[in-house]
């Protein structure tokens, strides 16, 4: 029996899931502090749900990431304090995000997020820590459906130019 065989959880991470996991904490750490600022700029309470929706989802996974390092002796990157929050009339015109800016802002980092763990389970030999990821890519691609909707929807999406493929003759 050979030291990766058996119960994940005992198995020693390899540097590369150190790294990512790390650095998954902290990149989380600040999307959670930037999308509370950017709670500041949304009117609109569709977007504010699925704003808070993604905050709290990232949280957690934070909080899930932590725990394997913690349990693996891993020093944790620091946590950003939580942003203030200001009331939306309060923020300048000139200053304000549009509600379809933080729309299109929230939906690169939900696909930059499913790249990121796509990459960490590729990379993991931990199969606990791959089905982890692969549960945070599904969440992610959830919200990232849902988001899809609500700005196709509310009139905030800018396709790329569309294709329309006229037939010929004989196809």
């Amino acid at each position: 029996m050979g030291i990766l065989s058996g119960n994940p959880q005992d198995e020693p991470m390899h540097y590369g899931e150190v790294f990512s996991l790390w650095n998954f904490v902290m990149a989380g750490n600040k999307m959670v502090a930037d999308h509370q600022m950017l709670l500041n700029h949304v009117g609109d309470d569709d977007l504010k749900k699925l704003l808070q929706e993604s905050i709290d989802k990232s949280k957690e996974e934070v909080k899930q990431v932590e725990t394997i390092l913690k349990e693996n002796g891993v020093a944790l990157p620091p946590a950003l304090p939580e942003p203030p929050t200001a009331n939306l009339n309060d923020i300048p015109a000139g200053a304000r995000f549009q509600d379809a800016d933080v729309a299109a802002s929230v939906s690169a980092k939900i696909a930059a997020g499913l790249v990121v763990c796509s990459q960490i389970m590729g990379q993991s030999i931990r199969e606990d820590i791959a089905m982890m990821f692969g549960q945070f890519h599904m969440s992610k691609a959830a919200l990232g459906g849902k988001l899809l909707k609500l700005t196709k929807n509310k009139g905030w999406l800018i396709p790329p130019p569309l294709h329309h493929h006229k037939p010929q003759e004989g196809e």
